[in-house]
């Protein structure tokens, strides 16, 4: 008897195999709620806060910010959700046809260290939420409930987390606009619209905070459209993902820089939405934490990928089974379980500066991915070679992809401002990371050059060879 199609099945049967167009299922907006649910949490809503209380704009000033930073970012991630459907790969194996495969495993370990990265940090802000909801419960027995709670989601897979955010996304959606109105139903400080103002700094790192949010998830994007079918096309997809992403965001944000005005200065971002909401407040931690465990499903199903992904690279015959996947989570689980049991108070402020630093890696490769697919191949890859032992037509390396990234990580260097490295010129605009625009604006023509080189000499080979 054949086996049931993934549409059919409770836990997902694929992991970083091809979807066949028989199994594939699903509507473009699914994406909206996917990405509008998970930008709504407490990480987002501290960072929002930021803007007021680290970069010192005004409510008016900093709104501004905020929508510019997460529009321009917001690109980059729904230009890379779009590709899933067109594939039916996840993002990190589609990367064998760009770098070759071989190649391509730098990333997926750099990839791999992110999601373990967030998913650690999400398992202590989940323990520590528990605790604040329930005193009684001790942190140790609130992390791994937190833990195994994620833990299950990831492993059921692609289906159920698409579930969980289209209802997150009603319920969080009408929550974060219940906390609205009640901030505002309140008598404002006087200093409300005043508090701060603009400047200079503060705007254009406001705006580079919020670009970076989005990029940071381009890794995975097309691990969660793989499954709709391929007629869905390009546009539907990516002004799905591109307005759930900012949108949810820009939300969060906002929700952050409005509750820290609404409280005297200097109060911790979430005690003053608990402030400022009042009764609300309390139902607003749990519904935050629900998503904090939904949100983490989605960082330990990308680590499983992630992990698989660089696996398979040495063993191509070898597609694992639901229980090999079931093994590996655990695995995951209870190593970053260890690591969280024994966090110290400050380790999320550290842990996130180490990934926020990693991105540096993430901005060209996003460059190389975008390029690649929609100006050099045109969405249109040879999926048995992505997945051939010697790499098939892409190679076991592809030097012109790889040197465009080496290139684009040096050049961020000297720019660079992160808990791991500050570069001579990071000053540039005080308190801004604009490393990732000078990646960026190296990257990209500069693999475009060497690719459309590449093509060009490939085809006077060809004619050579013919004549």
């Amino acid at each position: 008897m054949s086996q049931p199609s993934s549409q059919h099945q409770f836990v997902e049967n694929h992991t970083v195999d091809y979807v066949p167009p028989a199994e594939r299922h699903g509507k473009a907006r699914d994406l909206f709620t996917l990405w509008f649910s998970t930008n709504i949490a407490p990480l987002p809503i501290v960072t929002g806060a930021m803007v007021v209380q680290v970069f010192h704009l005004n409510l008016l000033w900093g709104l501004i910010a905020i929508v510019l930073g997460h529009l321009v970012g917001g690109v980059v991630i729904a230009l890379a959700s779009a590709q899933g459907p067109q594939l039916g790969i996840p993002q990190m194996v589609q990367s064998r046809g760009q770098f070759g495969r071989y190649g391509a495993l730098l990333i997926v370990f750099f990839t791999a260290l992110i999601y373990v990265g967030f998913f650690i940090s999400n398992i202590v802000l989940a323990g520590k939420t528990i605790h604040g909801i329930a005193p009684s419960m001790p942190m140790p027995g609130a992390i791994v409930i937190g833990a195994l709670s994620a833990t299950a989601i990831g492993v059921i897979g692609y289906r159920f987390i698409h579930v969980l955010n289209r209802i997150g996304t009603w319920v969080m959606g009408s929550a974060l606009l219940a906390g609205f109105i009640m901030m505002f139903a309140q008598e404002l400080p006087a200093d409300f619209f005043s508090r701060g103002a603009f400047n200079l700094s503060g705007f254009i790192a406001t705006v580079s905070l919020g670009t970076i949010w989005q990029i940071s998830f381009s890794p995975y994007t097309s691990d969660y459209s793989r499954y709709l079918p391929r007629e869905v096309g390009i546009a539907k997809p990516f002004w799905a993902t591109y307005f759930g992403a900012t949108l949810g965001t820009i939300l969060c944000f906002s929700f952050g820089a409005v509750a820290v005005l609404c409280v005297p200065e200097g109060t911790d971002a979430m005690d003053a939405v608990k402030q400022a909401t009042g009764w609300l407040g309390p139902i607003l931690m749990v519904l935050f934490l629900l998503n904090i465990i939904s949100h983490n499903a989605l960082n330990l199903y990308g680590a499983v990928l992630s992990i698989v992904t660089a696996i398979q690279t040495f063993f191509a015959e070898w597609t694992p089974s639901i229980k090999v996947r079931v093994i590996l989570a655990s695995v995951i689980l209870l190593g970053c379980g260890m690591v969280a049991l024994n966090a110290s108070a400050d380790f999320i402020g550290h842990f996130i500066g180490l990934i926020l630093a990693l991105l540096l890696v993430l901005v060209p490769w996003a460059s190389i991915n975008l390029i690649d697919f929609y100006l050099i191949k045109k969405g249109q890859y040879d999926i048995p070679s992505i997945f051939s032992a010697d790499g098939g037509i892409y190679g076991r390396f592809n030097h012109h992809a790889i040197i465009a990234y080496a290139c684009g990580i040096l050049v961020q260097l000297p720019f660079a401002n992160t808990a791991l490295y500050v570069g001579p010129y990071s000053s540039i605009v005080e308190g801004a990371d604009l490393s990732w625009l000078f990646g960026l604006l190296v990257t990209v023509p500069l693999y475009y050059c060497l690719a459309t080189r590449g093509q060009a000499v490939n085809s006077a080979r060809v004619i050579s060879v013919n004549d």
